[in-house]
C-alpha cells in the first residue's frame, strides 16, 4: 500500500503530461512538414506559419565537379521568398523525400532532422505563445559519392 501511495503522484503527472506531449510532437511535426511541403508546393503562407522571423538558417551545399562545399546563409525573408518559385518549374520529383525524424522534444523546444529532396536538415525549434516554430536550420546536400 505504501509503495501504491508514492506512485500515485508519479501517475498523476503521467496522466497530465501525456496529453501534451502528443499535441506537441504533432504540432512539431506540422511545422517541419509547413516548411518541406512550403517548398514543394511553393507556398509561401506555409513557409510563414512553420518558421520563426528571427530565423538562423545555415547550409553547405555541394557543387562543381571537385565536389567542395559552398556556404548558404539564409534569412527569414529570403526563404519565404524562396518558397515562391522553388519549384514553379516541377524540379522537384512527386515522391521526393519528406522524412521527418523528431530526435528530441522537451515543453519549450526540439530537435528534428528532415530528409529532404536537397539534402538533410537538422532543426531545432521553440513554441512561442503556444506555436511551435523553427528558429534555427543548419543543413547540407546529400554528400556525392567519390565514384561518381
Amino acid at each position: 500500500m505504501k509503495k501504491l501511495f508514492l506512485l500515485a503522484p508519479a501517475l498523476v503527472f503521467v496522466a497530465f503530461a501525456l496529453p501534451r506531449v502528443g499535441s506537441d510532437e504533432k504540432a512539431v511535426h506540422q511545422a517541419v512538414l509547413d516548411y518541406v511541403e512550403g517548398v514543394y508546393d511553393c507556398k509561401p503562407e506555409r513557409m510563414e506559419r512553420a518558421v520563426h522571423e528571427k530565423l538562423h538558417k545555415f547550409g553547405f551545399a555541394q557543387r562543381g565537379e571537385d565536389k567542395t562545399y559552398r556556404e548558404l546563409p539564409m534569412t527569414y525573408e529570403e526563404l519565404v521568398h524562396l518558397c515562391k518559385d522553388y519549384n514553379k518549374d516541377g524540379r522537384i520529383p512527386a515522391d521526393a523525400p519528406k522524412e521527418i525524424e523528431i530526435l528530441d522534444l522537451l515543453d519549450q523546444t526540439a530537435a528534428v532532422k528532415l530528409t529532404a529532396f536537397w539534402g538533410i536538415d537538422y532543426m531545432h525549434l521553440a513554441k512561442y505563445d503556444g506555436q511551435w516554430k523553427i528558429v534555427q536550420v543548419l543543413w547540407q546536400t546529400v554528400p556525392k559519392s567519390s565514384a561518381e
